[in-house]
């Protein structure tokens, strides 16, 4: 289901965990900004986005909420709680211009007792960007005019 350009998230059978990589992402980061929209390109960039022991890492929150637009001028918002070993405060992002939501489930699971992000991955496209994030059972692909992302 591998679908991010530069970020790879594999299953490990014999560590029982997750092999996360975004060193390729973070390589080609730099090139990419100048063709992401503002608010995009702020959080992309953050020093600590990547920062798997930061407090303001996106690894490891937890998928509390998503509130999908009733009108086309509406915003698609997603709201993750902190992990209560790991964050002090939980994310917010809000999507402007959507033109495709997508959320694919990778097995049976009870996915939302305990669906948390792995790793997150922001990418220019025309009119926009696009944002796919890799959860513990699912995955969330939105493209977009331009996105906000709001600690607290």
């Amino acid at each position: 289901m591998q679908e991010m350009k530069y970020v790879t998230v594999d299953w490990d059978p014999e560590y029982s965990g997750f092999n996360i990589n975004p060193a390729p992402y973070l390589e080609a980061l730099p090139d990419l900004l100048t063709s992401l929209p503002p608010g995009a390109r702020g959080f992309a960039s953050e020093e600590t986005h990547y920062s798997f022991s930061s407090l303001r890492c996106v690894k490891d929150l937890q998928l509390a909420e998503i509130t999908t637009p009733v009108n086309k001028g509406d915003a698609l918002s997603i709201r993750f709680a902190p992990n209560e070993w790991k964050h002090e405060e939980g994310l917010l992002i809000r999507y402007f211009g959507v033109t495709r939501f997508q959320l694919d489930f990778k097995r049976e699971a009870d996915w939302m007792s305990d669906e948390a992000v792995l790793i997150d991955e922001i990418l220019p496209r025309d009119g926009g960007c696009s944002h796919e994030i890799e959860l513990t059972d699912s995955r969330i692909h939105v493209d977009c005019e331009d996105l906000t992302a709001i600690w607290g």
